[in-house]
This record gives C-alpha cells, structure tokens and sequence, in this order.
C-alpha cells in the first residue's frame, strides 16, 4: 500500500491511540493487543485526524519541531501504518 498524497489521513477506528501510564509512552491498543509507539510515530499519529494530507502532516511537524528535511521518513512510517491498518485514507 501507499500512502496517496492527496487524501486526508485519519487513525482507524479498529485502534485506540492512547498514553500508557504503565509503560510511560503512547500505545495502539486493538483487539489482538497492542503497539508500543517511540515519541516519533505518536506525534505523527496524533495528527492523523481525518483533516490533513501527508504534506499538511510533515509541514506541522516541521513547523512544531523547528526543523526540515522530515518528509522521507514520516511518509515511509505512515506506508506502514497503512499497511498494519492503524491509518486509513478515504
């Protein structure tokens, strides 16, 4: 799968994004179990709310962490997401 850039992003409905106090980081909790996320893959998450594109993700990132040069790998992390069904395009 690929991620098309000109669809919105939105999280999935089959998951939960959520902070886990236990493990002291964001989580995908769904019914077979659940992921654990580094800050990097929570904070693209986050922003997968169904009203952004890649390209709006990546430059809120760049914007919010002060720095360029992200779009390769946040693209590359959201292919996987896709693929693990965590995100889904409409």
């Amino acid at each position: 799968m690929t991620i098309d850039p000109d669809k919105n992003i939105r999280f999935s409905p089959t998951h939960r994004l959520q902070w886990e106090e236990a493990q002291q980081k964001d989580v995908i909790l769904y019914p077979e179990g659940m992921v654990e996320l580094n800050q990097s893959s929570a904070e693209i998450l986050k922003l997968c709310d169904g009203n952004r594109k890649p390209q709006q993700i990546v430059d809120e990132l760049e914007r919010k962490f002060e720095t360029t040069g992200l779009r390769n790998d946040i693209i590359a992390f959201l292919e996987v997401a896709l693929k693990n069904g965590w995100i889904k395009q409409d």
